[in-house]
């Protein structure tokens, strides 16, 4: 009998390309913002825009485009011109139809372990765009459910491991981020996989000491993830 109920992914940058689109956007600010003047870095400032706008706007492309037209304006002195505003809207609209782009390895490795276990995704993110993203990715007929959530922190692992009556220490998460995927889900008992990424997220960092010491391990890629909860299992 396996040990684990339920295996629960995140979404972006688990299963999918994402962090390198919202980089690839941050260059097209830099250039845009690059016949303005002024002392500040256009990435440092929008990065410290972004960690400030979280508990307001929450995640995803609709609360980094804000995020963008509000760091050209202080940038700028206010100077930015309405045009370079549309232009900015534009980067964020074209980030929402960008086509999703799975990691190697993903779509074989969801089969193969929806063949033996309840898999569930647990995301961040605007509602809506994450259930584009999920439905268009292909794999979305593989996860029985499916929580886009505001925070991923200790209390809203807890609620979802209660709604789906799922005891911590039979509940697996993978993901790459230390601060979303991996330190609450062991604080409250239960087993989580990291797979770094190779572009993170500056606001997703995490001081050494909070490393978490026991309940986690560490796979380079998703194709080592059946591997992985074999060996657990016997």
């Amino acid at each position: 009998m396996p040990l684990f109920d339920v295996i629960a992914f995140d979404a972006d940058d688990t299963l999918w390309h994402n962090e390198s689109v919202y980089s690839a956007t941050k260059k097209k600010l830099i250039d845009l913002l690059s016949s303005y003047e002024s002392e500040h870095d256009v990435e440092q400032e929008l990065d410290k825009r972004e960690g400030k706008n979280l508990s307001v706007y929450g995640y995803g492309v609709k609360s980094f485009t804000l995020s963008m037209i509000e760091t050209a304006i202080d940038y700028t002195n206010g100077k930015i011109r309405v045009d370079e505003i549309q232009q900015i809207i534009g980067f964020g609209k074209e980030m929402l139809f960008t086509e999703v782009q799975l990691f190697e390895n993903v779509k074989e490795t969801v089969s193969k372990l929806a063949e033996s276990y309840t898999l569930m995704i647990i995301t961040k993110g605007d509602l809506l765009d994450q259930e584009k993203k999920l439905s268009r990715s292909g794999i979305d007929k593989h996860f029985e459910c499916v929580e886009i959530i505001s925070e991923k922190d200790e209390e809203a692992y807890r609620k979802i491991l209660l709604k789906y009556h799922i005891q911590p220490e039979r509940f697996i998460m993978v993901g790459n981020s230390l601060r979303s995927d991996i330190l609450p889900v062991v604080k409250i008992g239960g087993i989580a996989v990291y797979i770094p990424a190779k572009i993170n997220w500056v606001l997703d960092a995490v001081k050494d000491e909070q490393w978490p010491l026991d309940g986690h391990y560490e796979i380079e890629h998703i194709g080592q993830l059946p591997a992985l909860i074999e060996n657990l299992n016997g």
